[in-house]
């Protein structure tokens, strides 16, 4: 397997794990009812937010953390709500990449879920 080495491959995994997400019975009312996501508009700018955070260019401009305190008000999203966020992420992604910017995607997901819960919810589990 290859790691993660150019956009294609962001939008691969993005597509991928959103693919997952969307069918999940736990997180996938958060997509479809809640944010009630376009994902013609919605994937490219996740495109922009994991190729901006893997390899340091500034293609996403954006807060993600309003837009998800905003969904928070709406349907509260709770710890398992984060856990399950990062089961399907890491799946997705040792699924189809090995090497370090793999590992990385893994590591900086688990960074953005725990500051997303204790910016949304005001603590960790």
């Amino acid at each position: 397997m290859a790691d993660i080495e150019k956009r294609a491959d962001v939008e691969l995994l993005v597509k991928s794990f959103y693919s997952k997400a969307l069918r999940d019975k736990l997180i996938g009312h958060f997509f479809s009812e809640v944010a009630k996501l376009d994902l013609d508009t919605h994937l490219p700018t996740m495109y922009d937010f994991w190729e901006s955070t893997l390899f340091g260019v500034s293609t996403y401009q954006g807060n993600p953390m309003i837009k998800h305190i905003a969904l928070h008000k709406k349907s509260p999203m709770e710890s398992h709500h984060f856990v399950q966020w990062l089961t399907l992420w890491r799946g997705t992604v040792n699924e189809l990449f090995k090497g370090p910017k793999a590992d990385e995607a893994i590591n900086r997901a688990q960074q953005i879920a725990h500051l997303m819960e204790y910016k949304v919810r005001g603590r960790f589990h």
